[in-house]
């Protein structure tokens, strides 16, 4: 019976980072489960590999179609972005074992979707001081950045990923990304050694 590890933490925590190293342990042999969105690609993102970059045109087919999992949606200074998961074809979890990336919405939803058996959540946490040191920093470097939804997107964060947030998700293991990301990686790794 295959299990999901389900990546979550606020922006700038480096879930992104972490899903292509823990993706690149062939140790774990892990295979990605990869999140739909209507957002721009961003600079060096790859279609169907961060993301699969959808219209919203395509969101609204692969509704009517019964294909979505969970689905949220973020007004964003340039117009809703929509972030979802969808039932596919592409996911045996019978024979394997996956990785995926989301918030603890999505997280909830998946879980009651595929059973909290089958469901292990790995929650990243970074201080907030160095989470908006890393943001700035990324959104420099967009051909266009967009300070405004980079701030947005920070405070929304202190909402969705409250304490009361948290607990209510049953996360009870958090996983420090700070000064040293191999040491974070090395707890992740071991950690889902012992649930697979």
């Amino acid at each position: 019976m295959g299990k999901i590890f389900y990546i979550m933490g606020k922006s700038a925590s480096g879930k992104d980072t972490i899903y292509a190293e823990l993706l690149s342990r062939t140790e774990l042999n892990l295979r990605p489960i990869i999140l739909y969105t209507t957002r721009p690609i961003r600079a060096k993102e790859t279609n169907g590999v961060e993301y699969h970059f959808v219209t919203a045109d395509v969101l609204r087919q692969m509704q009517a179609e019964g294909k979505v999992i969970e689905l949220r949606t973020y007004d964003t200074v340039q117009g809703p972005w929509h972030y979802f998961t969808a039932d596919s074809d592409a996911v045996d979890m019978e024979h394997f074992n996956y990785l995926a990336l989301g918030t603890l919405v999505s997280y909830e939803k998946i879980r009651d979707y595929y059973g909290a058996d089958r469901v292990v959540p790995l929650y990243i946490e970074v201080e907030d001081g160095r989470r908006l040191e890393r943001a700035m920093k990324r959104e420099k470097k967009q051909a266009v950045p967009d300070y405004s939804e980079m701030c947005r997107r920070f405070l929304a964060d202190q909402e969705d990923f409250s304490e009361e947030n948290i607990t209510h998700a049953g996360i009870e293991r958090r996983f420090l990304n700070n000064d040293d990301r191999k040491i974070c990686m090395d707890e992740l790794a071991e950690y889902i050694r012992e649930k697979l």
